[in-house]
């Protein structure tokens, strides 16, 4: 099944508005952690961060959970740049560690569609 052209911008669109809300979305989370416990962006205390992550089950499961999304991730990002001619894949690394993989893997995912119509345009 192929996407016509309006539904791809559509997707671009959404992916771009996904990007948005994944960036901003944990960051007034963080903020308002780092202002509640004095913990500056988590560097202050890494140690009460870490008992934070993983103190206890379900909470050491989803962090496993979210590390292993979070390498899938940056392998198939990596992978897929590479096949399709995406350049400076870093940055969604950088972004990805900065502020959590919601924000950048939708963004990675607008700029491969981005890609992709460009790639369909030349041939």
């Amino acid at each position: 099944m192929y996407l016509t052209v309006s539904k791809i911008i559509v997707m671009k669109k959404l992916y771009l508005v996904l990007a948005i809300i994944g960036f901003i979305a944990p960051t007034i989370s963080v903020l308002k952690e780092c202002f509640d416990s004095g913990n500056a962006f988590y560097w202050a205390d890494p140690t009460a961060v870490y008992h934070w992550l993983f103190g206890n089950s379900i909470s050491t499961a989803f962090i496993v959970d979210l590390f292993i999304a979070v390498v899938v991730f940056f392998i198939w990002a990596y992978a897929e740049a590479k096949r399709i001619g995406i350049k400076n894949t870093w940055r969604i690394w950088v972004l990805t560690f900065l502020f959590g993989m919601g924000g950048s893997f939708a963004l990675f995912l607008y700029w491969r569609e981005k890609k992709l119509n460009v790639l369909k345009a030349v041939l």
